[in-house]
């Protein structure tokens, strides 16, 4: 009798994997431990043995094949003295022999289950004790999985087929394809297992509603001020970034004192320009004009860090746009410098002092707040110490800037007084790592610590 291989689950949680490779071909005879495959999960490459002797017959799933589900069946094995080519063709249908004694086993207790219940059975209903008895491990209890052979699941599934209301004609009151197919084609048990689990899965949460938050204040006590669309908007966004990007936080502080000097030196030599409001500075910069280049500079030197997660690629971004996020009557905005690593302080000083002055207005174009591939917060200015920003999809980092103050510092066993920055790098876990993400960090600490680097 045929011996169907099935996809294994190589762990509790995996549903699916990718078949990698076959180390056996069509013809070859394995034994017990034989490796024969090798699978792909979401962590790692793991090798497949036989656990059966027979000679393969027919490989059903080639070798690069993604998204098997577990179960599904993969090759069809010969049993020894069996006819190669009338294995390769019967397989499939229903389980081999050896699987069978072992779901037996497992599908015992639910199939001595039902039997008292036999006799509630109608009288009208003139079924054959035998029949009835085949049908039972099929009716399983709510939650048991029903007693079938794995084509008979991917059919049903693909077809959306109880498989607990379908009549096991196979050995044992198995559910095999051809019960399956009667059940397809008389029109029945549909859509049954999804009614039963959408009924016996809780209520997903949910938040107050506007009458029950009224009724915890004073009547009077409160004014009713709509949502913009703006302010809807950072709320969708918000709760999405935060229900979806499995976030993380590294912490690292930072020495201002050579930069703090730096930009005084820069700022001292910045040339004049006349205008009608007299001699003003050609550029002037800020700390946060710093910043941001210090974070574009970090990206490029780590560039597996500079990167966007989608469900089936990972974006490697050729450049640092980075979004710095600005306070705007009602909410806030990101616009974003483009290409930051290839800007000079100066430039980056004066985009985005246009930027911001524009962002206030509401008057910036889509292409200059959407994209990017990280970001900066900073509330530094507001005399905040540290704090974790959320992260703004498709971003995979944003850096939270603390603000810069006096702190006792250990330097070669004495004691100093340093100005020191803390800064927090949120992380999507999904594209960057713990390690990576600490990489990331001291790159931008040391280009904030050695700022005459990013002179040249």
């Amino acid at each position: 009798m045929p011996i169907n291989i099935t996809m294994p689950a190589l762990s509790p949680t995996m549903e699916e994997g990718n078949l990698a490779k076959w180390l056996v071909k069509e013809g070859d005879k394995v034994g017990p431990g034989d490796v024969i495959a090798e699978i792909e999960t979401d962590k790692a490459t793991m090798e497949v043995e036989a656990v059966d002797e027979g000679t393969v017959a027919k490989i059903v799933v080639p070798a690069g094949t993604e998204g098997v589900k577990v179960n599904a069946l993969i090759a069809i094995l010969a049993a020894e003295g069996e006819d190669v080519g009338a294995a390769a063709k019967g397989g499939g249908d229903a389980a081999p022999a050896k699987a069978e004694a072992t779901e037996e086993k497992k599908a015992e207790p639910a199939a001595e289950a039902p039997k008292a219940e036999t006799p509630k059975a109608e009288p009208a209903k003139a079924e054959a004790p035998k029949q009835a008895a085949a049908s039972a491990p099929a009716e399983a209890k709510s939650g048991e999985r029903p007693f079938s052979s794995p084509l008979a699941r991917r059919i049903a599934k693909d077809a959306g087929v109880d498989l607990s209301a379908v009549t096991g004609t196979g050995p044992h009151g198995r559910v095999i394809k051809k019960d399956v197919e009667a059940a397809i084609a008389g029109g029945g048990a549909k859509a049954a297992a999804p009614a039963a689990a959408a009924s016996a899965a809780p209520a997903a949460p949910k938040p107050m509603s506007d009458d029950a938050v009224l009724k915890l204040f004073a009547e009077g006590s409160y004014e009713l001020v709509p949502h913009d669309g703006m302010r809807k908007t950072i709320a969708k966004r918000l709760l999405e970034a935060k229900s979806t990007v499995p976030h993380f936080y590294l912490t690292v502080d930072c020495e201002l004192d050579a930069l703090l000097a730096l930009r005084q030196q820069i700022n001292l030599a910045a040339p004049m320009r006349k205008t009608d409001k007299g001699d003003v500075p050609v550029y002037k910069l800020s700390v946060n004009d710093m910043i941001i280049k210090a974070m574009a500079l970090a990206l490029r030197d780590v560039p597996e860090a500079n990167v966007s997660w989608t469900e089936s690629n990972m974006v490697k971004h050729k450049h640092s746009d980075v979004g710095v996020a600005v306070s705007i009557p009602g909410g806030l905005i990101t616009p974003i410098i483009r290409k930051a690593e290839e800007k000079t302080l100066s430039a980056i000083s004066n985009e985005m002092k246009d930027l911001a002055k524009r962002a206030r207005d509401r008057k910036l174009k889509p292409e200059e707040y959407q994209g990017g591939t990280t970001a900066v917060s900073n509330l530094g200015m507001f005399g905040v110490k540290d704090f974790a920003a959320i992260i703004n999809p498709p971003h995979a980092t944003i850096l939270a800037i603390g603000a810069g103050e006096e702190r006792a510092v250990v330097k070669k066993g004495e004691i100093k007084i340093a100005t020191v920055m803390s800064v927090t790098l949120s992380t999507d876990h999904r594209a960057v790592d713990g390690a990576l993400g600490a990489e990331l960090a001291q790159a931008f600490k040391r280009h904030i610590e050695n700022p005459m680097g990013m002179l040249v």
